[in-house]
């Protein structure tokens, strides 16, 4: 009997945090996904024009060269933007949770 409510309070402390984790995981996306839209207006506009106004940039750099420069730019910061805030949400609750370790 004592051995199913250990395992119940196992259960529960295990379902909770797994309920944490795809919280961080989702905070992590949706500021990784605003990162992404950000990056790209800003990584848009300049290549854009500078293939229309620079002799060099309209030589080189055809539509796929364009979109390569665009979507490095966006994945680099949807993947650095995520991983940091999903380290510092994971942070933040395993010392809201943890206990007082004063002397």
């Amino acid at each position: 009997m004592a051995k199913n409510v250990a395992q119940s309070a196992t259960l529960a402390s295990l379902d909770q945090k797994l309920a944490l984790a795809k919280r961080c995981t989702h905070e992590g996306v949706v500021a990784g996904a605003k990162a992404a839209i950000v990056a790209t207006i800003a990584t848009a506009i300049p290549t854009l024009a500078s293939v229309r106004m620079l002799p060099w940039a309209k030589a080189n750099l055809n539509h796929t060269a364009q979109a390569l420069i665009i979507s490095t730019a966006a994945g680099a910061a949807y993947f650095i933007v995520a991983d940091k805030t999903v380290l510092a949400t994971a942070r933040k609750n395993s010392f809201k949770h943890a206990p007082n370790m004063e002397a």
